[in-house]
């Protein structure tokens, strides 16, 4: 009964170890969180096409940026999935995107905000 369980939480806290600790995994969530967020924002989309509505100050935020996408944001979310960007679609025009510290790098979150910058460029001016 209590044998598996444990072993479960024994092998994430050594998985956790060996990236070195919850203190360096949220500092690294923040940094790329950071990022995504100042790549969104560098596209200079107004808030009347895309709004991020995660709080701003990393204390109140995970690992996630939603985006409240006003046009097209079903298709934005099926053109960053065709680009192998695996992301979370909310009713009726949200995109929830997670750079997750233990796995994501800063070159994945790069790979997101070009794939941004495509589609802009791409469909916003039809």
């Amino acid at each position: 009964g209590q044998i598996f369980p444990m072993a479960i939480h024994r092998a994430s806290l050594h998985i956790v170890d060996r990236a070195g600790g919850m203190a360096v995994l949220r500092r690294k969530s923040e940094q790329l969180t950071g990022y995504l967020e100042a790549l969104i924002r560098g596209l200079n989309l107004p808030a009347s096409q895309l709004e991020i509505i995660t709080p701003a100050d990393p204390a109140q935020r995970g690992c996630q940026l939603s985006l409240l996408v006003h046009q097209r944001g079903r298709d934005l979310f099926e053109y960053l999935t065709a680009q192998g960007i695996v992301g979370d679609w909310r009713e009726p025009n949200v995109i929830r995107l997670a750079p997750v510290p233990l796995y994501n790098s800063f070159a994945d979150v790069q790979r997101v905000g070009d794939a941004l910058a495509q589609w802009v460029n791409e469909r916003m001016g039809e």
